[in-house]
């Protein structure tokens, strides 16, 4: 989610931790004793790109860490959260279960870096499984290059993240998943009106391209969840 908060001033924080993933990042704390965990990215664009897919994660319910605007362009910043776990390796069964109903969002915003590369994009507070870090959705690698053409209207990351040997965590966490999991997680993507996506990325500054780009790899997905349902139902014991 993102809060409603005015944008917050970075350059006049006291840095107290260092950096946690592999962009230039620390841990600030402001006069009131507020903590926040800020990356610098390479570009506005990126930082940009980050804070869009946070809205998209909003849309859908997928639980984020909370994102903060900054007076700076090229900065993203979250509210810092004490967690309890932050390691695919770590998720009990049921936590990795929690954490499969968001695959959908996972596949639609193209982020590649959903378990991490080292498995520490997810965390757990309180029982609530979060993707901890957006910066390797949509347009962006995590590390900030450019997708490009990887990044299309065909929804390729439903298989992907489930059987590239090549993205080890995410495997272990997707790669279980059953057709009917897959229908459901597809599901809370395809929900969603046109206009609520097309609202949400102008909300955020984000292009019309990217907006018709979201939509389409939603038809996409509702065309993959047809072929689940009527395979589901080819399968079903007949009475």
């Amino acid at each position: 989610m993102i809060s409603a908060r005015a944008p917050v001033d970075t350059d006049a924080m006291q840095r107290i931790g260092g950096q946690l993933g592999t962009n230039p990042a620390g841990l600030f704390q402001d006069a009131d004793g507020r903590r926040y965990y800020v990356k610098t990215l390479e570009s506005p664009m990126h930082a940009r790109n980050e804070m869009l897919a946070a809205r998209l994660y909003a849309l859908t319910g997928a639980p984020t860490l909370t994102y903060v605007r900054t007076t700076r362009t090229d900065q993203v910043a979250t509210e810092w959260l004490e967690l309890d776990k932050r390691c695919v390796a770590h998720l009990s069964e049921h936590e990795r279960r929690q954490a499969q109903r968001w695959f959908g969002v996972h596949a639609w915003t193209a982020n590649w870096d959903a378990a991490g590369f080292d498995g520490d994009n997810q965390g757990v507070v309180d029982d609530r499984v979060l993707t901890l870090d957006l910066g390797g959705a949509l347009s962006f690698r995590a590390h900030g290059d450019p997708k490009g053409k990887a990044f299309g209207t065909w929804v390729g990351e439903l298989d992907v993240l489930r059987d590239d040997a090549d993205n080890p965590h995410a495997v272990r966490l997707f790669g279980d998943m059953r057709a009917e999991a897959i229908a459901a997680a597809i599901a809370v993507v395809t929900r969603i009106p046109d206009a609520r996506i097309r609202a949400v990325i102008d909300e955020g500054g984000g292009s019309q391209k990217l907006a018709e780009k979201m939509i389409a790899r939603k038809a996409d997905m509702a065309a993959r969840l047809d072929t689940l349902t009527t395979a589901d139902e080819a399968s079903a014991p007949t009475t």
